[in-house]
């Protein structure tokens, strides 16, 4: 019976990964696992021809690296030019303040790496703005931060959306699931064989749209720092966002496998969990556990802290929670899994169609 079952599934399995990659419906799906891979590739292409434009700007107009890091606040602008000398870019206005006419200079200043902008107030340094080259460290960051808020929240769970929500409903609405239920095939089975069709899929397209946003962050880099990085913890990580990104398709897939059954519009329960996966941070430590990101934030090798930017009140609202170590987070993530698919198939069995109804 057992090898029935898998050759069933393997029958559903094969059937529906053709519709699943390629459904018109779908195509939008492909859009967001590589909207991130555009912008991590524009910045890589970018950041090396800034980098480049000031390398030649300092050969014009050279200044020193330390020279930069002494300038203060409150130091006049003859002294500044004494030091610096000519800044590569000056620009002047005139402003009206308190009844005021007030001169406002921003002098730019590279010593080839970092760029930095000084802003005086009739003769007087007031303000100083620097940009340093970014590291590969703090892109990690950008990219753990980018991945957790809208990779694994937004792209991922709206692609589920897409496609495990269509398996069951968008058969009822092309008026075709009646020829799978007159099959001689048990509705777990049916099931069973859509959602690993659903996974399999999405999994596919999001694994490889991160890989590709990975590979798109490294590009800037020069070949020791890249190599650097997966001497170190690279391959772990990328390893670790990979599985990771599997495991919220496996999650948000089986919810929203679920809603295609138990809702005739699964546009509001897609909502509603969108709003309690949002609203995680705020929940009490025991409700945190019945939602999906809650899980995968703790399997990140790279947590990015919502909290570091938030004010004090915001930060008073928020439940602290110490995050479960890999292992009770994989198996508590298994275990929603498993009880989502559960219900998913008790339901199933009492599926019964009416498209005049749908």
């Amino acid at each position: 019976m057992i090898r029935l079952w898998c050759v069933q599934i393997a029958a559903v399995l094969r059937l529906e990964m053709r519709k699943t990659f390629f459904a018109r419906r779908g195509l939008w799906v492909y859009l967001l696992a590589l909207a991130p891979v555009l912008l991590f590739a524009a910045d890589s292409i970018y950041t090396p021809r800034r980098q480049a434009r000031l390398a030649r700007i300092a050969a014009a107009h050279p200044v020193s690296k330390w020279a930069l890091l002494l300038v203060r606040p409150g130091a006049s602008r003859e002294r500044i030019e004494k030091r610096l000398g000519e800044p590569y870019s000056r620009q002047t206005q005139f402003r009206r303040i308190g009844g005021q006419r007030l001169r406002r200079d921003v002098y730019r200043y590279t010593d080839g790496e970092a760029d930095q902008t000084l802003v005086f107030f009739d003769d007087k340094l007031v303000r100083i703005f620097r940009l340093n080259p970014r590291t590969l460290s703090e892109d990690n960051t950008i990219f753990a931060t980018i991945f957790q808020f809208y990779y694994l929240r937004l792209a991922v769970f709206f692609g589920c959306v897409g496609v495990f929500t269509n398996l069951f409903r968008g058969e009822m609405i092309d008026k075709s699931l009646h020829f799978y239920l007159l099959t001689p095939m048990r509705r777990e089975v049916l099931l069973a064989g859509k959602f690993l069709a659903g996974l399999t899929a999405t999994v596919v397209i999001f694994t490889l749209g991160a890989a590709l946003q990975l590979l798109a962050m490294l590009w800037q880099f020069r070949g020791p720092a890249v190599s650097d990085y997966f001497r170190a913890a690279g391959w772990g990580d990328v390893g670790a966002y990979l599985a990771v990104t599997a495991l919220a398709c496996a999650g948000y897939g089986s919810v929203f496998l679920a809603a295609g059954l138990l809702w005739r519009n699964p546009i509001i329960p897609a909502a509603v969990v969108l709003i309690w996966e949002s609203a995680n941070v705020f929940v009490p430590a025991a409700l945190k556990k019945l939602s999906v990101i809650y899980y995968l934030q703790s399997l990140c090798p790279v947590v990015a802290d919502p909290q570091s930017d938030m004010s004090l009140p915001l930060r008073l609202l928020l439940s602290a929670t110490e995050p479960p170590g890999a292992p009770v987070a994989l198996a508590g993530l298994i275990a929603l899994i498993l009880v989502v698919l559960v219900v998913a198939s008790l339901r199933a069995r009492k599926l019964e169609i009416n498209y005049s109804a749908e």
